[in-house]
């Protein structure tokens, strides 16, 4: 409760601190010293209640894909691109696209 009120008091003190504020030089030397102060003044107390804290760590979990799988999709992922310029070029236009290029929806890989 006292937590919650001083948080809803901590915008207004810029004006009761008129004196106070001429000391720094810009707001924001004022503001990082109230925040520091704040923060000394609450950082030995908990935030939440321990039967209201979560933990944040994520359990280590299995990944679905193995590494093998991820190295053949990185190597169907490096074939399914249009052929380069230079190669239209360099076989005098015989080779105008790639025959193998795949679509995501239409052609599955099948692992």
């Amino acid at each position: 409760m006292g937590i919650k009120i001083i948080i809803a008091f901590l915008p207004y003190l810029f004006l009761l601190l008129g004196p106070f504020t001429r000391a720094f030089s810009s707001n924001r030397q004022l503001s990082a010293a109230l925040l520091s102060a704040y923060l000394q003044l609450f950082r030995s107390q908990p935030i939440l209640p321990p039967e209201l804290s979560f933990n944040f760590q994520q359990p280590k979990i299995p990944s679905h894909k193995t590494f093998m799988i991820k190295k053949k999709l990185v190597k169907k992922q490096r074939q399914n691109r249009p052929i380069p310029y230079w190669i239209r070029m360099r076989t005098d236009n015989t080779i105008r696209y790639n025959a193998k290029r795949r679509h995501w929806r239409r052609t599955k890989l099948g692992f």
